[in-house]
């Protein structure tokens, strides 16, 4: 039975829908269930001491300030802050090219709220961060996706895709989620060169770029973008729009994440968000910077990155031994994520339902790719448990695969 309020709804509201992981979630809080199905980090790397020192600290020096209005670029110090700190990794930046935002999802919200009208494509890798998606589907984007492979989107098939004229180019480039994959310098630079050819902005999101456990590391994109145009010292005017967060480095429920893009592509930004919420939380600035500063940063990614690589490394392993030989998988050189691939005939949808009589879940792929297919992947997070319960959950979902695989003709 239709209601009033279903005549009402803003035409928008009809590409939205709920996110499959939050609603996977929500099942899987049985306390007796093994879950690798959300994106979280490990609450055990969470500084609580700094974050109480510093909230008593804050409180005691800066309480006035930090508990009133603030401005909309966010809190300078924190945003000097993160320029020191980005500048190491890639072009040098000023606290002018940088905005705070309450979480990655918000400034991925603003990016759709500024460039996306009905009916803009968007060029995607596919799969793709669902979050981004969600985000732009509200505003009516459609999406061109391209193939990724090992290293990453294959950047040969790009051009046709420019071709049509898309909005942007939307990438991950680091340890990607959902396939925990990295793209690599050489294709990196050819993104950067058919953009710049195509006159095609990149939107680089980069939540994971600190969270490496082997291998060196590779320039943002945003990075070789000005290096390309030559251009440094603190004014990027280049064709990259990068978003980072606090979310896996200290704390997600800080909601702190940062954009940097060029000032004028600022200036525009900051007028959505004093339409959204005026300003991100100050409080939670503060603290962040208190926290932050003197270089805790440094110590503390080191120890996110032992945890995690033990848990990849004990993730991978488990699945070489439990797994079937049908199924394959990624094997990341970091982030919080990998990447199974079942066979083409099997839906992963329907390999869960079984997985949660078993007691342990994952997400499956679809909804990660843009335009359809991937029913038969699956994302598997290894940053949340501890390596005992993902001995014990993959040995389950080891099981769970063979006697899918045993229905389905594979013996």
């Amino acid at each position: 039975m239709q209601t009033p309020w279903e005549y009402r709804y803003a035409h928008r509201t009809q590409k939205m829908g709920s996110s499959v992981i939050r609603e996977l979630l929500k099942l899987t809080e049985q306390p007796d269930i093994i879950s690798f199905a959300g994106g979280l980090p490990a609450p055990e790397v969470f500084p609580l001491k700094e974050f109480q020192e510093a909230c008593n600290v804050v409180l005691k020096e800066q309480g006035a300030q930090a508990l009133q209005y603030s401005t909309t670029e966010g809190y300078r110090p924190l945003r000097e802050m993160i320029a020191r700190h980005t500048s190491r990794y890639m072009v040098e930046v000023s606290p002018e090219n940088i905005l705070i935002t309450s979480g990655s999802q918000q400034a991925l919200d603003f990016v759709g709220r500024l460039f996306i009208n009905r009916g803009d494509y968007i060029v995607v890798e596919s799969p793709t961060y669902l979050g981004a998606l969600q985000a732009w589907n509200a505003y009516g984007a459609q999406y061109v996706p391209v193939r990724m492979d090992e290293n990453g989107m294959v950047v040969e098939e790009l051009e046709a895709a420019l071709r049509i004229g898309p909005k942007f180019i939307y990438v991950l480039p680091n340890f990607q989620n959902p396939s925990g994959v990295t793209l690599s310098l050489e294709r990196r630079k050819k993104l950067i060169e058919l953009a710049d050819k195509y006159g095609v902005p990149i939107i680089e999101d980069d939540p994971y770029g600190q969270l490496r456990y082997e291998g060196e590391h590779i320039p943002s994109l945003v990075a070789l973008d000005g290096e390309m145009r030559g251009k440094n010292g603190g004014a990027y005017t280049g064709n990259v729009i990068y978003l980072s967060t606090f979310s896996k480095l200290l704390a997600p429920g800080l909601r702190l994440a940062w954009v940097i893009a060029p000032e004028q592509v600022i200036h525009k930004l900051v007028m959505s968000k004093q339409a959204a919420d005026l300003h991100t939380a100050s409080f939670n600035q503060y603290v962040a910077y208190a926290v932050g500063k003197g270089g805790f940063l440094d110590e503390h990614v080191k120890v996110i990155r032992a945890t995690y690589k033990e848990r990849r490394d004990v993730m991978l392993e488990m699945m070489d031994e439990m797994f079937p030989p049908e199924v394959r998988w990624t094997r990341p050189q970091g982030g919080m994520f990998l990447w199974g691939i079942l066979p083409e005939h099997m839906d992963a949808a329907e390999v869960l339902k079984v997985a949660i009589e078993r007691k342990v879940a994952f997400v499956p792929g679809a909804p990660f790719h843009a335009c359809g297919g991937g029913q038969n992947t699956m994302r598997i997070n290894f940053s949340y448990s501890k390596p005992e319960i993902i001995r014990e959950g993959i040995t389950r979902l080891g099981a769970t695969l063979k006697e899918a695989l045993a229905k389905n003709g594979h013996n």
